[in-house]
């Protein structure tokens, strides 16, 4: 008995300090790594924003790309740049869950389900070699079926036509939802209107846009057999665009009072 119990506690000793040892290079290993990790999240974004924008040269590298963009925070009530936050600190997603920097949305007035809005987001603008706007980059997201969808739509200057969109992170069925990402439908997007009348027209259908359609300009292609991650694309980037999004930002862009 003396010796089994022995050979026990060898056993248990040897467990527990694998256990250890493994913890401890595991803790290293993440703690390391973290820099580059953070890093390549940061660049991939970066790329995202780019892609959105129609900028994306593969011939470059990403971060001498970015050099043209320029990183605004913005007052999403007023629609006016702050000079107070740091863009390039700014988290978005965490004010976003931060009860003294963000609102409730009530339900009726929710169509993205959102829960909650930020009251400042992180905005891209593209200057052209004279120092004039070229492009407005403005983070969207929103619900679809499975999963909430995180993304960027690009306008041109005149902060109406549609200069691109992407989506770079969401969790849609692949092949059907997940066809946000084909660059068929992405290619749909360039050159399409927002607003009519100062209101937001844009819309995707459940479907095709119908041949002859007066409203072409405003629509854009369902996704084929993704009925409700085409309502929930539809539904956010109204909601982004609109009164609670970036509608007043657009509008002082125009005015140049933002």
């Amino acid at each position: 008995m003396s010796a089994s119990g022995e050979s026990l506690g060898r056993i248990l000793t040897v467990a527990l300090g694998l256990c250890l040892v493994c913890s401890v290079v595991v803790s290293t290993a993440a703690v390391v790594l973290k820099p580059a990790q953070q890093a390549n999240k940061t660049l991939d974004l970066k790329r995202n924003i780019l892609m959105a924008a129609g900028l994306l040269d593969p011939s470059l590298s990403v971060e001498e790309q970015f050099e043209q963009v320029e990183s605004r925070v913005v007052d999403l009530d007023q629609g006016r740049f702050v000079d107070d936050v740091d863009a390039s600190t700014f988290d978005q997603r965490e004010a976003a869950k931060d009860p003294t920097r963000s609102r409730a949305i009530p339900g009726d007035a929710d169509p993205a389900k959102l829960v909650r809005r930020e009251d400042q987001a992180l905005v891209y603008l593209v200057r052209d070699t004279e120092g004039g706007l070229d492009k407005i980059i403005l983070p969207i997201r929103g619900y679809g079926l499975w999963s909430t969808l995180y993304g960027f739509m690009a306008l041109e200057s005149d902060g109406n036509t549609v200069a691109g969109l992407g989506f770079y992170e969401h969790a849609e069925t692949p092949g059907l939802g997940g066809e946000v990402d084909n660059p068929n439908w992405k290619r749909i997007w360039p050159g399409k209107q927002v607003f009519k009348n100062d209101q937001v027209a844009i819309k995707v259908l459940k479907g095709a846009v119908p041949a002859g359609s007066d409203d072409k300009q405003w629509q854009v292609d369902g996704l084929s057999g993704a009925t409700l991650t085409t309502k929930g694309v539809d539904n956010l980037v109204r909601y982004w665009m609109g009164d609670q999004g970036f509608k007043p930002l657009l509008e002082n862009l125009r005015r140049g009072e933002a």
